[in-house]
């Protein structure tokens, strides 16, 4: 496990979203961790889950009390990106705005290096 400045950005409305959630499915101390997998239409998409450990390679981010995770293979993907939490008049969810991305299919759901 390795603390680590700057890989990504959490804002604060995206981190109460994260506690929020958490305290609905009662995880008291939660670890989310963001991946890149390869698939979509433009080559890699964005998951995201909770997860119950943080593995000895993983890179670390802790921002109000969440602790964000990203695996070895996804860090240089998601270098830099921020993780913000929306609301509009269809509702609300989560948003990767990624520096690394070349491209972006037109659904949004997947993105290219």
């Amino acid at each position: 496990m390795q603390q680590t400045e700057n890989l990504i950005i959490v804002t604060e409305a995206a981190a109460n979203e994260i506690k929020k959630i958490a305290q609905e499915q009662g995880i008291e101390n939660p670890i989310l961790r963001v991946r890149v997998v390869p698939g979509g239409c433009s080559g890699f998409q964005y998951a995201m889950g909770f997860d119950e450990e943080v593995s000895e390679n993983d890179k670390v981010v802790e921002v109000d009390g969440v602790k964000v995770v990203v695996d070895e293979f996804s860090a240089p993907y998601i270098k830099g990106a921020t993780i913000d939490y929306v609301t509009d008049f269809m509702g609300g969810g989560f948003t990767i705005k990624n520096p690394n991305a070349s491209g972006s299919c037109g659904c949004g759901s997947s993105f290219s290096c």
